[in-house]
């Protein structure tokens, strides 16, 4: 080849500066290929029911986290895709978090968590991100294998995808399957006109992918021959060696990513072909080569990505502009841009139980950690963490075994480059872009949440006229708005950011205009964004459903899952005691009286809560039903949603029985009655024929709701549900003098916070309880700062 200096390349390879058809493409992919992509990380990798699956997300546009979209919806799939469970989740500089409390009864399986913004919709569904999670039940008549089958497939794949006579070509082989791929394998290229002797031969990197150099020549068949270590071996065709084109050499350094370029039987050689960059669907560089040559090469320095990693797509075009060769390369594989935690101090013991403190620097320029602590009982290597989802998985829809190993501390820069070669970039097509086609747009990126409210009267639109809408967000004041319907009748509630019920209730004045009417009003809000249907296919997993044997065996880490669940209810257990003997020393009160005159003996139970609408004022304005309101009030107690939507009670785990003046009932009866209409409602647990309960009473005879003089919730009335509220997870210790007696405390994930703040009063620190047999702790802190520089930090302390 050539030698062709970078200061001789000056006057070969120019900038382009002409409004060509390619510099169209390049302002319409800058215009209209804005995307985003999500990051989902879990406290732990597996599950079992009954378990709080606590996430934190992270939504990037391109290796920034995103101010496209503040609502990210996050979705619960059992295999059959059936929606089990969803959580609406707020954004704040991209990052959100939430948690899915786990049925006891959740049968064992795989299961999926999808997460997508509604801006993510209006591309492929591909890119949303599925993460696979098991779920394992004891007491489950089947249960979840590692599939020991390695079916797989394998492709070959020329760099630049061109396989040119007399070019020497750099091939990747990748491997692909629907279960576990083989540990390692080997191949050897052939050519079938003298197969025994091999051209040459090649080993995996990994799991996933080989590489391997040969100098074709023309008229010659290749063929690959690859086996893996339990002797399974597969043949492929190599493509068609052609006698003309353009062969493209990549390479990545710390300096940057240099290209070559030759051309071979070409009309005109390389004259006025050009060279585009782009990173994250931007243009990073553009080179012309403006003089007769066969060959050139360049260096692109790591200022196009302000020295930051990330993959490049290069792509070259003809002098008609049309793309003859492509190529993806990640920019200083070697040199990952990657802040690390400043630790001032820690106090760590080894101790059973014993309090535990790591400080973190309060002088950094990173103000906000996401921090997840557990015991490091496992040896199993981390398959995908923020880094390969950033850099890799969250860009390309092909399934990669264990993407983080590329990113980690002993990772092999040659196994990503063959990986990469692999890969072809599906964000966008340049044929497409040239074409001038665009992506169409359906879903906008909305801030916060929006709703279309629709007043009506005698049942008739009210359009273009002047009303009042009474907002009242949880236990706040009550807050007056006038506004006016447009043409069509509607008034729409813009960039509404809330976790807590708002009640919103319709007034119209009154022809004196003096007071408001609430006569023949009706007013329903739509919410304008809001979840789509996963229309596509789950991953394929390495995990298979066998039917249980008779002594099911579990393995260690859910046997200590399941042992923690215990201790939980032990915990609770206790609570209740607690509460019961608080009761107990009480004298009679108006409560007790309203129970006695309620309950009958069977429902009559001293483990119980009980909230008493007729003697208290319970603040229900601005909830739309009872549940909504009972929400969080009650330990133990908690509300799931069905396939219908309708929020069903749960008391500590299990799904709690519904009575409506102590006669069976279905939450949707309970949830069409009015609050003014409730007299008392008692929440039992555990208590003889009755078990776990929510036990609703109505109002007798004389009785008046407290609540009756500021209720105006009717027709002209309706409460919207805006983000969830992600729960606490509580820093707690289990004493060895409780009354619980919780001899084995086998908590794996110790502490959990995915927004621990970095103020001028608090500086950050981490803190939490050991377990029982834990000796080193595994630490995984997270955070970003005002320019979105990545710190990741993850190791093991002692």
């Amino acid at each position: 080849m050539k030698n062709i200096s970078f200061l001789l390349l000056i006057s070969i390879v120019q900038p382009l500066f002409s409004q060509t058809k390619l510099e169209k493409a390049i302002t319409n992919l800058e215009n209209n290929y804005e995307q985003e992509k999500v990051y989902l990380l879990t406290d732990k990798s597996q599950y079992v029911a009954g378990d709080q699956i606590w996430f934190k997300s992270f939504v990037f546009d391109g290796y920034n986290r995103s101010t496209l979209s503040t609502t990210l919806f996050v979705e619960l799939y059992n295999s059959d895709k059936k929606l089990i469970d969803w959580k609406t989740i707020l954004l704040t500089n991209g990052e959100g978090s939430g948690d899915f409390k786990l049925k006891e009864e959740l049968p064992e399986q795989i299961y999926f968590v999808r997460a997508y913004t509604p801006y993510m919709t209006n591309f492929n569904e591909d890119f949303q991100i599925v993460k696979t999670i098991p779920i394992y039940n004891p007491d489950s008549p089947e249960t979840l294998e590692i599939s020991k089958n390695s079916d797989w497939s394998a492709k070959a794949f020329p760099e630049g995808g061109t396989f040119i006579n007399g070019m020497s070509t750099k091939f990747a082989v990748r491997l692909s399957g629907n279960t576990s791929l083989p540990e390692n394998w080997t191949g050897k290229v052939i050519d079938t006109q003298n197969p025994t002797i091999p051209v040459t031969t090649f080993t995996s990197f990994d799991k996933n992918v080989a590489s391997f150099k040969i100098t074709p020549v023309l008229g010659k068949k290749y063929q690959v021959i690859i086996q893996d270590n339990t002797g399974k071996n597969q043949t492929i065709d190599l493509p068609q060696v052609a006698g003309s084109g353009v062969n493209l050499e990549v390479s990545s350094s710390k300096d940057g990513i240099k290209y070559s370029l030759k051309g071979v039987n070409l009309t005109q050689q390389l004259q006025n072909y050009k060279i585009v960059g782009t990173i994250n669907n931007h243009l990073a560089y553009k080179a012309s080569i403006s003089n007769l040559t066969n060959e050139a090469s360049s260096i692109i320095p790591t200022k196009i990505s302000n020295g930051n990693n990330g993959v490049l797509q290069l792509a070259v075009f003809d002098d008609q502009e049309n793309l003859v060769t492509q190529r993806l390369c990640f920019i200083k594989p070697n040199n990952l841009k990657i802040e690390k935690a400043e630790i001032i101090g820690q106090n760590l013991k080894q101790t059973p139980r014993s309090f535990n403190s790591i400080d973190l620097s309060p002088e950094s320029v990173f103000k906000n950690y996401t921090v997840l602590v557990s015991d490091d009982n496992s040896n199993d290597p981390e398959e995908e963490n923020i880094l390969s989802s950033l850099w890799l998985t969250g860009d390309f829809t092909t399934k990669i075994d264990a993407p983080a190993q590329y990113f980690s501390k002993n990772a092999n820069s040659e196994a990503l480059d063959a990986l990469l070669i692999s890969e072809n970039w599906k964000r966008f097509d340049w044929n497409s872009v040239l074409s001038g086609s665009v992506p169409a747009i359906k879903t906008n990126s909305k801030k916060f949440l929006s709703y279309r409210v629709k007043p009506l009267k005698n049942n008739a639109m009210l359009k273009d006229t002047n009303v009042n809408l009474v907002l009242k967000l949880g236990k706040n004041e009550p807050i007056i708005n006038p506004f006016r319907t447009d043409q069509n009748g509607y008034i729409y509630l813009d960039n509404l950011s809330f976790n807590e019920p708002l009640n919103v209730s319709l007034f119209i004045n009154s022809e004196n205009n003096k007071e408001a009417s609430t006569d023949n009003l009706y007013v329903t809000v739509e919410p304008l964004v809001n979840p789509t249907q996963f229309k596509g296919n789950f991953p394929s997993t390495k995990y298979k459903l066998v039917k249980a044997p008779e002594s099911k065996k579990l393995s260690p880490a859910i046997s200590r899952a399941v042992n923690t669940q215990k201790n939980i209810k032990k915990a609770e257990n206790v609570d209740v005691q607690i509460e019961e003997v608080k009761l107990a020393g009480k004298k009679k009160d108006p409560k007790e009286e309203l129970d006695k005159q309620l309950s009958s003996g069977m429902f009559s139970s001293i483990n119980s809560t009980i909230f008493d609408f007729v003697n208290e004022d319970q603040h229900a304005i601005g909830s739309s039903n009872i549940f909504d309101w009972l929400q969080g009030r009650a330990a133990g107690l908690t509300f799931q949603r069905d396939n219908s939507g309708v929020n069903v009670p749960y008391i500590r785990g299990k799904q709690a029985k519904l009575y409506l003046d102590e006669v069976p009932t279905d939450p949707t009866m309970i949830t069409s009655l009015p609050i003014s209409n409730i007299a008392m409602v008692k929440i039992i647990k555990e208590s003889g024929l009755i078990g776990n309960a929510v036990a609703i009473y109505t109002m007798k005879g004389n009785m008046k709701s407290k609540n009756n003089e500021k209720e105006t919730q009717n027709n002209n009335s309706s409460t919207l549900k805006g983000y969830d509220k992600p729960s606490e997870f509580l820093i707690e210790m289990l004493d060895d003098d409780s009354p619980a007696k919780i001899e084995n405390d086998t908590r794996e994930t110790l502490y959990w916070n995915p927004n621990l703040f970095d103020s001028d009063y608090v500086p950050p620190r981490i803190k939490f309880y050991n377990n029982d047999t834990a000796k080193q702790y595994k630490v995984l802190i997270i955070s970003f700062d005002e320019d979105d520089n990545l710190l990741y930090d993850k190791e093991i302390l002692k």
